[in-house]
């Protein structure tokens, strides 16, 4: 996969949504490359190049069908794949990822006494924000459109009290190393993901990061896995306020009918994430 530009990035995001809306009718690549004025030949070199397959072959692999027979597997192997499942490179997420809750006492200050270091890391995915404290990784935020709240002013809202500063700490260049495909990255210790949550969505988060890249799992799933089957509508509430984008892989959780669905980070950004981990693991 190669690293595209923001403005790349979009384009690419935009023939990806649109072959999901209309995989039932398989556009040709003629219809999808005229929805964004790009030629045909040059649609297919730029979406093989980024994505890793053609455009044809992603409509088979992010189809509702396929959705769905991937998630009629892992409901068979449930267990053993999020307690066990570790299938190499890709599950970086339990290999190099700690989470960690902020204590009551830290929760209370809103940050009084903390500094915390910010900076924009560009990715095939577009840019993104991430911030930390000494003690850890904080936020990871895809960075949206001029009309969304800037996640500087978000973060800055839930630690009133913190002093923030532009610099880039080593996780964060570690990070965006991960989201730009380079798997060579090695650590000396796990990256700590300090986070404010309540406990059951903390615990919701750590379920999330047992998922392998390149399966998906329902809200279903993921609850019948924290022992609280009928939290079906608590997890999908704790999966919307993950504040960690792509380290904790709430775009790997869709619905139990095979449909994608919302992402806070924008559905074709999901839709693009899930296409490059389908396509590198298939």
């Amino acid at each position: 996969m190669k690293t595209l530009s923001t403005a790349q990035f979009t384009v690419i995001a935009e023939v990806i949504a649109y072959l999901y809306s209309h995989a039932s009718q398989q556009p040709s690549l003629e219809e999808a490359a005229a929805q964004v004025g790009w030629s045909s030949s040059y649609l297919q070199r730029q979406f093989q190049a980024w994505v890793g397959i053609s455009p044809k072959k992603f409509i088979q692999y992010i189809s509702v069908q396929h959705a769905k027979a991937l998630l009629l597997q892992q409901h068979s192997v449930l267990e053993t794949a999020l307690e066990t499942g570790l299938s190499g490179t890709g599950r970086l997420h339990d290999l190099f990822v700690h989470l960690e809750g902020v204590s009551p006492g830290e929760f209370k200050q809103l940050g009084h006494k903390i500094e915390i270091d910010y900076s924009y890391e560009a990715t095939p995915f577009g840019d993104i924000f991430i911030a930390s404290s000494a003690r850890g990784v904080c936020s990871v935020q895809f960075v949206l459109n001029e009309q969304s709240a800037c996640p500087l002013t978000t973060l800055a809202q839930q630690y009133p009290y913190a002093r923030f500063q532009a610099h880039s700490r080593h996780w964060h260049t570690q990070i965006a190393q991960w989201i730009c495909g380079d798997l060579s990255v090695s650590l000396s210790q796990k990256i700590p993901l300090r986070l404010r949550g309540t406990p059951f969505q903390l615990k919701v988060w750590e379920a999330l990061l047992k998922i392998p890249a390149g399966q998906l799992y329902s809200y279903q799933q993921v609850a019948e896995h924290m022992g609280q089957p009928s939290a079906v509508r608590a997890v999908a509430s704790a999966i919307a306020k993950n504040p960690i984008a792509y380290l904790i892989p709430c775009h790997r959780v869709i619905r139990a009918s095979g449909v994608v669905g919302e992402y806070h980070w924008h559905t074709s950004r999901k839709l693009a994430l899930l296409s490059t981990e389908l396509a590198m693991v298939r």
